[in-house]
C-alpha cells in the first residue's frame, strides 16, 4: 500500500480491509461509510445484493481526508453551470432533484475530471477508472519487489484468507465477502489446509 499514491491508496486499502470487489469499491458513495458503527454499506453488489461489511477504524483518518477532497471537487463543480450533478441510480434524480448535488451522494473515489455522458450529454464527475487502479496496484507491487502477480482480486482474497486465519467462522467470511454459495468461501479453507469448513476447535485455545 505504501507505494500507492493519491486516492488509489485508500481505495486499495478498502479492498483488503473490507473485502470489497473492485467495482464495489469504485462505486462507493460518501454516505455509504458509517464511521459510528464501523461499517460500509454495499449496494447492488454481485447478484444485485446489498450487504454490510466491516470498516477498519485504522482507515478512518485517510477516508476522512478523501471525503474532504470530494468536498473540494464538489465546490468546484457547483460553480460550473453545465454540471448536472453526480449520476443517480434508479432514476432517483427525478424523485430527489437536488440529491445529485449533495456531498453524501458523490462518489467516494471520483475521477479527476468532469466528462459528458455519451447518451444524455450531461456533464458529470464519474468514479475513478477501474483500469487505472489495476495499473497502479501492479506498478506498486513491482516497486515493492513483489515477484508474484498482485491484483485487486488478490487483495479481496487476502481479506477472506486472513479473516479465517484470525479465527473467523466461515459463515461470517461468506457474509462479509458477499458469496451467494458457501462453497465459494470454502476454497479458502483449502488454502489454509483446514477441514470442517474452517471451524476452529475451542480445544486449540486451552
Amino acid at each position: 500500500m505504501l507505494h500507492l499514491e493519491g486516492s488509489h491508496r485508500p481505495l486499495a486499502s478498502m479492498m483488503y480491509g473490507s473485502g470489497l470487489r473492485r467495482i464495489e469499491a469504485v462505486r462507493l458513495r460518501v454516505q455509504d461509510l458509517d464511521f459510528d458503527h464501523g461499517q460500509v454499506k454495499v449496494w447492488n453488489g454481485k447478484g444485485f445484493k446489498h450487504r454490510l461489511v466491516t470498516l477498519p477504524a485504522e482507515l478512518t483518518p485517510k477516508l476522512k481526508e478523501q471525503i474532504e477532497q470530494v468536498r473540494l471537487y464538489l465546490q468546484q463543480d457547483l460553480h460550473n453551470e453545465q454540471f448536472a450533478g453526480v449520476w443517480m441510480p434508479d432514476a432517483l434524480d427525478r424523485k430527489y432533484p437536488s440529491a445529485g448535488f449533495s456531498l453524501g451522494w458523490q462518489y467516494l473515489f471520483p475521477s479527476g475530471n468532469l466528462s459528458f455522458e455519451p447518451r444524455t450529454k450531461n456533464l458529470r464527475r464519474h468514479h475513478i477508472d477501474e483500469s487505472s487502479l489495476n495499473r497502479s496496484i501492479r506498478l506498486a507491487a513491482q516497486e515493492a519487489d513483489i515477484n508474484k502477480s498482485v491484483t485487486c482480486h488478490v487483495l479481496r482474497h487476502s481479506f477472506a484468507t486472513h479473516l479465517l486465519e484470525s479465527g473467523a467462522d466461515i459463515g461470517t467470511v461468506q457474509e462479509q465477502s458477499g458469496h451467494s454459495d458457501v462453497k465459494m468461501t470454502e476454497k479458502y479453507t483449502h488454502v489454509l489446509k483446514r477441514g470442517a469448513r474452517g471451524v476452529r476447535s475451542p480445544f486449540s485455545d486451552l
